[in-house]
């Protein structure tokens, strides 16, 4: 019995992943990927395999790949992997959410995508960028035939361009090639101080399995083909954010209880306060709000206990000796 994996694919070094076979429950990884981003979370992450960083140095992009339909892909060249428990289907909204609100007047790239289930959500000013994505599975097939196909490149040998399963699951390693290539025209992008976000989830192989079953040619060709443009996939974008990403794969058989998710348009990029209030109100609760009043706590009671040191001084000072305007005064009055 196999279980699932969180596999670490690229991290800078200010990001230490510790090696060990921890496990870490589905429901956790969103506060994982807000805490690589050093952002706050609700409840503490008691979890030894993420140690805490420096302060001030954050990577600038997350990229987290969910892939259906296997327990683990072979990824030698990876940072650190971890068992997955209780793999319940997830979403990073709230993470999303977080970026957004606090670099709105900037331009991070916000980026879910599901192929498979034609779902795309973007948010930020740099929503031009992926425009030109292919997003319904039409758009991805017509791309496959089109200049820039990843078809060339790959090593099919029993998977078929004709048949149903197969193009889907092609259709997603073309996805993940058209957005490296994007942002290699957009490296300006990737040079910001706003941090990105990526969350892609892949069910090719899921489909594979169903049809074919898990000892087919068909899907054992696929596996390895994954592994390969996954591993790839990670060093273009570690690469493309100078060294300062990280990029993690999530293998799941299955999930055990389907999600369900609020529809949202395609290309979407209304600037929102609060999402879900028909009111426009603003957020009843800011988790960085605990950060703000520590410093501000700090900073007065240190001002207080300066200002007090100096009266202090100032009271119990002799005008004769600690004044140079005094004793100059002094020396006058005994010369006349």
């Amino acid at each position: 019995w196999k279980l699932e994996h969180l596999t670490v694919l690229q991290a800078p070094e200010f990001v230490s992943f510790q090696k060990g076979d921890w496990p870490i429950s589905g429901e956790k990884i969103p506060d994982l990927v807000a805490l690589t981003m050093g952002f706050s979370v609700q409840e503490d992450l008691s979890w030894p395999g993420l140690q805490a960083g420096p302060l001030f140095q954050r990577p600038r992009a997350n990229v987290l790949v969910v892939v259906r339909g296997v327990d683990s892909l072979a990824l030698p060249q990876s940072v650190a992997s971890y068992p997955l428990e209780n793999p319940v289907p997830f979403t990073l909204d709230s993470v999303a959410e977080t970026v957004h609100s606090l670099f709105a007047e900037d331009t991070p790239i916000v980026l879910q995508l599901a192929p498979s289930e034609e779902r795309l959500y973007m948010l930020g000013k740099a929503n031009a960028v992926f425009e030109d994505l292919p997003v319904t599975l039409q758009q991805i097939r017509a791309r496959l035939s089109q200049d820039g196909s990843v078809l060339p490149s790959l090593p099919l040998n029993s998977l078929s361009r004709n048949a149903e399963a197969d193009l889907l699951f092609l259709s997603e390693v073309q996805v993940l090639h058209d957005i490296t290539a994007l942002l290699q025209r957009h490296r300006h992008l990737a040079k910001d101080h706003s941090p990105d976000l990526y969350s892609l989830e892949l069910s090719g192989l899921e489909e594979l399995s169903r049809l074919y079953g898990q000892d087919s040619p068909q899907y054992r060709d696929a596996t390895a083909i994954l592994a390969s443009v996954l591993q790839k996939f990670g060093e273009e974008l570690y690469n493309l954010y100078g060294s300062s990403a990280v990029v993690e794969v999530v293998t799941v058989k299955t999930f055990e209880a389907p999600l369900t998710r609020k529809s949202r348009s395609i290309l979407q990029s209304v600037q929102i306060s609060n999402p879900g209030s028909p009111y426009n109100l603003a957020y009843q609760y800011n988790f960085n709000y605990a950060v703000v009043f520590n410093i501000v706590l700090w900073l007065m009671i240190g001002l207080a206990l300066a200002i007090i040191a100096i009266s202090y001084n100032l009271w119990n000072m002799d005008p004769g000796y600690d004044s140079i305007i005094y004793r100059m005064t002094n020396q006058k009055i005994r010369m006349d």
